[in-house]
């Protein structure tokens, strides 16, 4: 499960998904992860139907006893659908934030951060991840009395928790 913050919206987004994680050693992990947001974004106006996220990075981190604190960093993209109903936007010049969004976007990504992997058994272990993610967001645009000539970074937080079993 991840929970993600926007830093140009107001707003958690929940979503559930998926990590493949190879460690080629102890100290060094390599990941690729798939979170599918599944509600809309906002919650009042939503300007996207879902999202997914592809992440893929590397940890790393000595193992202490049954706990593996980790550094990451991982790259990717966030892909925005269209709005889910028809969406109203004012016609100037640069758009809102907003009503570029609601066509839909790719957008690509960064996450820095780290975490802990705590292990139940031998097979089992709990994940939590915590870090900046960065969205590249699309412009020209106007967002928050701000004017964008062209595309910018974003950074805000996201959090995943998950449940693993290793296949040894």
């Amino acid at each position: 499960m991840a929970v993600s913050q926007w830093s140009e919206f107001e707003g958690n987004d929940i979503g559930l998904g998926g990590r493949f994680t190879w460690k080629p050693s102890s100290l060094f992990g390599v990941d690729a992860d798939l979170t599918w947001y599944p509600s809309d974004f906002p919650s009042e106006l939503a300007f996207s139907g879902n999202r997914i996220e592809g992440l893929f990075g590397v940890t790393v981190g000595p193992r202490v006893g049954r706990a593996r604190p980790f550094a990451k960093a991982a790259a990717g993209f966030l892909r925005s659908s269209t709005a889910p109903e028809l969406f109203p936007c004012i016609t100037i010049f640069p758009p809102p934030l907003f009503c570029l969004m609601a066509e839909g976007h790719t957008m690509p990504s960064f996450e820095f951060g780290g975490g802990v992997e705590i292990d139940a058994t031998d097979r089992t272990f709990l994940r939590v991840d915590a870090g900046a993610r960065m969205l590249r967001y699309p412009g020209p645009s106007f967002a928050d009395r701000e004017l964008r000539d062209e595309d910018f970074w974003g950074a805000a937080f996201r959090f995943a928790i998950g449940l693993g079993f290793r296949f040894q």
